[in-house]
């Protein structure tokens, strides 16, 4: 292959993805990004330095397009939380992209997929990685698959339910699989094998695994975790009877982690995950002073999460395609439930919208803390997110960020914030602020919640808030403009 100068990389909205295109940016490389929502990159901080293309992996006419002229293509998506006919999806957008790629003439394929057994029976997710590895690799275009266990950083969802497990259960119960064998690899290591497979010599297609120093159980993962969070030693006991789906129903119940995702989680550690061999040296060496050990990776992952530094997260990567907003043409004639305020603060535009920008997560909602954390744990309570996702950064939001059980749809600074509701309703919601100067130098916000009821319950449900809305709503509005004119955002949490 020719020297490459010109990238494709699938799966930049997510956890690893939105890490690798900086780095590859900052090699030199043209990047280009395949992407259902557009508009989930639009603000991020790398977004003008790389081409955004509208497309799916399951549309095989947009990824002939997004092919073309490149050089290395990238597949980094994959699901984590479907059931059923996924592994058809997946192996179909595989197959996509393989024949797009040996028409469009590309030198090479890289692929993260999961570490796993040699032999034995493997969870449904495993097998699909492992399938998709397969399709990629039996392409005429030379195909690296690297293979990566659990990944330690700040904001995977591996990380983030071994920290808030940790963090919450002095004494857990557990399946069997917390016995299991585990190598785990911090995420700077698999972004430096990411980076070097562009140019690693690669004449045919190679299926390799990556993992970091340490081979530990899923147990002692945990209490090493504790330890380094300055944690007592956790007691866990194993239920032989607690199985995946139950493991992850529990698991939804204390942590962010949505139960399906927690149990394809579990069934991804239900075997051994550990390097059969060290093949990957012969292609691409190990990192300046070697590789991340597990106690260092944990470090650095809670360092960078108190400094507020998690650029990317597990929640930001498993969103659904964005629905249409209720004001645009499509939505004419739906019933629509609207509440919408109006408030005239004395402080100027920029204070407001740094308040705005700084809702939910350890800030809260502004108004009645109570009814925002029942509205939370009822969500919980019926396999919703609840409010337990926080937010990525204490005062800076993106499109397409996960903001407890909102999702930024839409930030325009400093004039607009849209969030889409990712609770459990009978209808579809929307909550904004919108701002704007006035000639005495404050700021008129109009602060509007819509609802798009689905049947009878849906109005049911929204009549059964009405009488919430003046406290909530009303008190928001307030609450932002009062901490606007005080000392900053922090001052008028709820």
């Amino acid at each position: 292959m020719t020297e490459p100068r010109h990238i494709l990389v699938t799966g930049a909205t997510g956890y690893v993805g939105g890490r690798l295109v900086p780095l590859l940016v900052e090699s030199g490389y043209r990047v280009r990004v395949l992407a259902r929502t557009p508009d989930k990159l639009r603000d991020v901080p790398w977004a003008r330095d790389v081409e955004v293309v509208r497309g799916d992996l399951d549309d095989a006419a947009s990824v002939r397009r997004a092919c073309g002229d490149v050089d290395v293509v990238y597949y980094l998506a994959h699901s984590m939380g479907g059931r059923g006919a996924f592994e058809d999806v997946e192996q179909r957008c595989a197959r996509n992209v393989a024949t797009a790629a040996e028409d469009a003439g590309v030198g090479r394929i890289v692929y993260l997929g999961g570490l796993h057994p040699e032999t034995g029976a493997l969870s449904p997710h495993l097998r699909s990685r492992a399938a998709v590895g397969r399709v990629l690799s039996e392409s005429a275009v030379p195909t690296l698959v690297l293979q990566a266990g659990v990944v330690i950083g700040s904001g995977s969802a591996s990380f983030e339910m071994i920290r808030h497990l940790s963090n919450r259960l002095p004494v857990m119960t557990t399946p069997r699989w917390v016995n299991n064998r585990i190598q785990p690899i911090a995420v700077r290591d698999v972004l430096h094998y990411l980076v070097g497979a562009v140019t690693a010599r690669l004449p045919r297609s190679r299926i390799v695994d990556i993992g970091g120093p340490d081979i530990l159980r899923y147990g002692e993962m945990m209490q090493v975790y504790a330890e380094v969070a300055g944690l007592r030693r956790r007691r866990i006991v194993v239920l032989p009877v607690l199985t995946p789906r139950l493991a992850g129903l529990w698991i939804g119940l204390v942590t962010p982690i949505p139960p399906s995702l927690g149990r394809a989680l579990i069934e991804s550690v239900g075997t051994d995950a550990v390097m059969h061999d060290h093949a990957v040296d012969e292609l691409i060496p190990p990192p300046p002073g070697g590789l991340t050990g597990y106690r260092e990776a944990v470090r650095l992952a809670l360092r960078r999460i108190e400094r507020g530094e998690v650029e990317t997260t597990w929640a930001n990567a498993s969103s659904a395609p964005a629905d249409p907003l209720p004001s645009d043409p499509d939505w004419a004639g739906a019933t629509a439930f609207v509440d919408e305020r109006d408030f005239d603060a004395a402080s100027d535009p920029a204070s407001v919208w740094s308040v705005v920008e700084a809702i939910g997560g350890e800030n809260g909602w502004y108004s009645f803390p109570l009814a925002w954390a029942v509205r939370g744990w009822l969500d919980r309570a019926v396999g919703g997110v609840g409010l337990v996702r926080g937010r990525r950064h204490p005062r800076t939001l993106h499109t397409g960020d996960a903001l407890d059980f909102w999702r930024v749809e839409r930030i325009d600074r400093p004039e607009l914030l849209r969030l889409r509701a990712e609770m459990r309703a009978p209808g579809g919601a929307w909550l904004e602020w919108r701002l704007t100067g006035l000639p005495t130098g404050g700021t008129r916000i109009r602060q509007r919640a819509v609802f798009l009821p689905r049947g009878v319950a849906g109005r049911l449900y929204w009549y059964a808030l009405v009488p919430f809305h003046r406290v909530i709503f009303t008190g928001m509005l307030e609450n932002i403009a009062g901490a606007a004119g005080r000392s900053g955002p922090s001052s008028g949490a709820g």
